[in-house]
């Protein structure tokens, strides 16, 4: 567990520190690997010397993992993470073997004293949020809101003839309309809404291959329109808000509050809806055994002595582990 809180608070404020200091928004996958680099620096045994040595390395070698440019092509390098996190991984070893790389700009520039300076007394992990569905945080707010108004009026998916999307000019860039791959599915903003519109839900299959051709899904989302709205843009990034307007056969404009993604700490989700997430993704993949078997092991992590049940659960080969 302090593995989880090390990497948790370094990588955060290091991808603070990121953004107050590049020109361009910057994935997890660059400054994720900072955070990796000193958990796998703990994990090593390093001492301080070297773990700042090896989160110097990571800073260096990490991927740019531009934002902008996956929201606006969206393709499998989506936010960098997996590099990020093998980076991360390689600097520690590196570190470990007598390599430098310090100093970590994003941790010693006297510039960010302030973001260092709360460092083990105010814990950003408590600060993080989890995402309900599996597309673009950004997308999210719109998601919730056209749920919100499937939930609160009498209507069918058939009925929409006209669907506007009125939020911050990062979302609007999420402007895919047609997927023809799951990324752009995932990164897309009109897609997910029309599928909460047509399904209820937003879930792995909503966006998956078959979801593609899905001909109401489809319908839907080549009605989404996207606006720009002031007030949203300067509530950004501290607030995600999207406002949606449904235009119905019958002349009915339903219109959502400005609404905001469910997850974040304010309005955050219940233990038994992330549980219930975590199954209903992993078991189709795992199976349900194996994946009940996880979730027992993340339950016992504060008592286990050792990792290795754990992590041979979940970085296993699936065919040897999985019984369906």
């Amino acid at each position: 567990l302090a593995l989880l809180v090390v990497g948790y608070e370094l990588a955060t404020r290091a991808g603070i520190a990121m953004h107050a200091t590049a020109v361009d928004y910057h994935s997890s996958g660059s400054w994720g690997a900072v955070g990796a680099a000193a958990v796998g620096a703990r994990v090593l045994g390093l001492d301080h010397e070297a773990m700042f040595e090896a989160m110097g390395i990571a800073e260096y070698h990490g991927p740019r993992s531009q934002m902008m440019r996956v929201v606006d092509h969206p393709t499998m390098v989506k936010d960098g993470s997996a590099w990020g996190a093998m980076t991360g991984v390689s600097a520690a070893y590196l570190a470990a073997s007598g390599f430098t790389g310090a100093p970590a700009i994003l941790t010693n520039d006297p510039a960010l004293d302030w973001l260092w300076a709360d460092l083990g007394t105010r814990w950003i992990i408590h600060e993080q949020y989890f995402k309900p569905q599996p597309v673009c945080r950004w997308a999210q707010p719109a998601v919730e809101a056209a749920l919100e108004l499937c939930r609160a009026h009498d209507f069918a998916s058939g009925d929409v003839v006209g669907i506007e999307v009125a939020t911050f000019h990062e979302a609007s860039r999420l402007s895919t309309a047609l997927p023809t791959t799951t990324e752009q599915a995932q990164y897309s903003l009109p897609f997910p809404v029309g599928a909460a519109i047509a399904k209820g839900r937003v879930g792995p299959s909503e966006v998956g291959s078959a979801a593609l051709s899905d001909p109401e899904i489809v319908r839907l989302a080549g009605l989404v329109s996207l606006v720009e709205d002031d007030a949203h843009n300067a509530a950004f990034p501290a607030n995600r808000f999207a406002r949606v307007t449904l235009s119905l056969r019958d002349g009915r404009r339903l219109e959502s509050a400005d609404t905001e993604p469910r997850g974040d700490p304010e309005d955050h989700l219940d233990d038994a809806e992330i549980r219930a997430k975590f199954l209903a993704y992993a078991s189709p993949i795992l199976g349900r055994s194996r994946s009940a078997a996880i979730e027992a092991a993340v339950d016992g992590l504060d008592t286990a002595e050792s990792l290795r049940p754990f992590l041979g659960l979940v970085t296993g080969p699936i065919e040897a582990l999985t019984n369906r």
